[in-house]
């Protein structure tokens, strides 16, 4: 067992807090422009005690190819550019709404039908949110 001195030297490590500004977020929503995603929008839910991620980030495309593409192009462009993949994608085989996970931030890819459905910023209408475009 070491002593008590040995624990009050060892190195403290910081904690990092995910931001809107981080690296992952703006690869995530440039992939997401690159491929003409449309309506964009970013919810901030820190401050939301049940939410399962710090951000949701939802878009929509007009096709299930561009619903594909744009999925696709997200997961190569974290893992090129933050070394980052996915804890869990879903959806892909339908492509009406393709889900991918990276734990802190969850990507909805959505054909408009769908998101009009599932009306995902309504439910989380607590989270701040924040609008994308070119």
């Amino acid at each position: 067992m070491e002593p008590l001195s040995v624990l009050k030297t060892r190195e403290k490590r910081a904690i990092v807090r995910l931001t809107r500004n981080s690296k992952i977020f703006k690869t995530i929503i440039q992939a997401i422009l690159d491929k003409k995603g449309e309506n964009i929008i970013s919810l901030d839910l820190r401050k939301i005690p049940e939410a399962a991620a710090d951000f949701f980030i939802v878009c929509e495309a007009s096709s299930t190819t561009q619903v594909k593409a744009i999925s696709d192009h997200i997961e190569d462009e974290v893992k090129k550019v933050c070394g980052e993949l996915p804890y869990k994608h879903e959806g892909k085989q339908a492509a009406q709404w393709v889900l991918i996970d990276y734990v802190n931030i969850v990507v909805h890819v959505m054909h408009p039908e769908a998101r009009k459905f599932y009306q995902l910023e309504e439910m989380w209408s607590d989270a701040v949110a924040q609008m994308h475009e070119n």
